[in-house]
């Protein structure tokens, strides 16, 4: 199979989806070193590759790439990917192969056929075996500019202080731990160390921030700092670069802490291994209820409890949870 010298990488969103095609774009980047290597993603995303040492040209669907290519990696493949391509001269196209048949069988019949902890890293890179390209045992990557870091120094200081990180969002509502269940465990941490806690979020969190905040002693929340929807994207990576731990549901937030390379402590109610979201080759600690029959119930996540118990992430003790983080945090 001959070497491509252009190759176009789509991920059109989300932040974690694209966050997990980077391993994939280094291990081009090694296998092809001549190669120019363009990448393809929504305007809201772009700064999440701007530093990161492409050999190419950034392109977004306000301006499409033009080609000729002759290697595309289709790595959302919905109908606007698939007219992106139709656009364009190419050699070959290779598709990401979502296993949406797999997804229906483990929500509808509790049938997993998803081999195990497979990532889904490996399957974005499943059709490119062919090229020689494998696993380099790295992880994923994110690089803050220096204006970036700039203000996360600002915000933080000196280093001195740990610093914990709380990514308490998520679009669906069964993926977010309850905002009153986060303050508790802050409020705990508070009263055994000295840390500052970070509130990660976009501005459609603010609302739990604001629950959280609610919830806590003037004690914990004086070392509190609620940053959700005051932070871009890139000025909230280089903020997580700086914390010593992550307390993170299944979030984007989550796949951009894991390119820092901290231990993260990851809370799953809906959300369960097979889909291939745990944090890519990275130190992570899961707490999920093993065992409960109607888990999962979407592979996406819903905006209510189709049982009205959402025992998922109500039955996660905050004690154990506190005690990882005291062993983490702990002078």
């Amino acid at each position: 199979m001959s070497s491509p010298g252009r190759i176009l990488v789509i991920r059109l969103s989300s932040i974690g989806d694209i966050i997990l095609t980077t391993p994939v774009l280094r291990r081009l980047a090694t296998r092809f070193p001549g190669a120019r290597i363009d990448y393809c993603t929504k305007p809201t995303f772009l700064s999440l590759l701007q530093h990161s040492g492409l050999r190419g040209r950034l392109y977004s669907t306000e301006q499409l790439p033009e080609g000729p290519y002759d290697l595309v990696l289709d790595l959302q493949n919905n109908i606007r990917s698939r007219r992106i391509t139709r656009s364009l001269k190419v050699s070959r196209i290779i598709r990401y192969h979502k296993q949406n048949w797999k997804k229906l069988l483990l929500v509808q019949l509790k049938l997993n056929l998803f081999r195990k902890d497979e990532s889904v890293v490996d399957r974005y890179q499943a059709g490119l075996a062919g090229y020689g390209i494998g696993d380099d045992g790295k992880g994923c990557e994110l690089t803050p500019s220096s204006d970036d870091r700039e203000r996360a120094l600002a915000v933080l200081g000196e280093a001195g202080t740990k610093t914990l990180a709380v990514c308490f969002g998520a679009k669906h509502m069964t993926k977010r731990y309850p905002p009153r269940d986060f303050a508790a465990i802050i409020e705990q941490l508070h009263s055994r160390l000295s840390i500052r806690v970070l509130l990660l979020g976009g501005s459609e969190d603010s609302p739990f921030a604001r629950e959280i905040m609610d919830g806590l002693s003037p004690e914990a929340a004086s070392s509190t700092m609620d940053l959700s929807g005051s932070c871009s994207l890139m000025q909230t990576a280089a903020l997580l670069e700086r914390c010593n731990a992550v307390l993170t549901n299944d979030t984007g937030l989550m796949h951009m802490a894991s390119a820092f390379h901290h231990k993260l402590f990851v809370i799953f109610g809906s959300s369960v291994r097979e889909f291939g979201f745990l944090p890519y080759q990275v130190e992570s600690q899961l707490f999920e209820v093993e065992g409960l029959r109607c888990r999962p119930c979407s592979h996406i996540g819903r905006q209510s409890c189709p049982k009205g118990h959402f025992r998922c992430m109500r039955d996660i003790p905050q004690t154990a949870i506190v005690a990882a983080l005291l062993d983490e945090l702990s002078p």
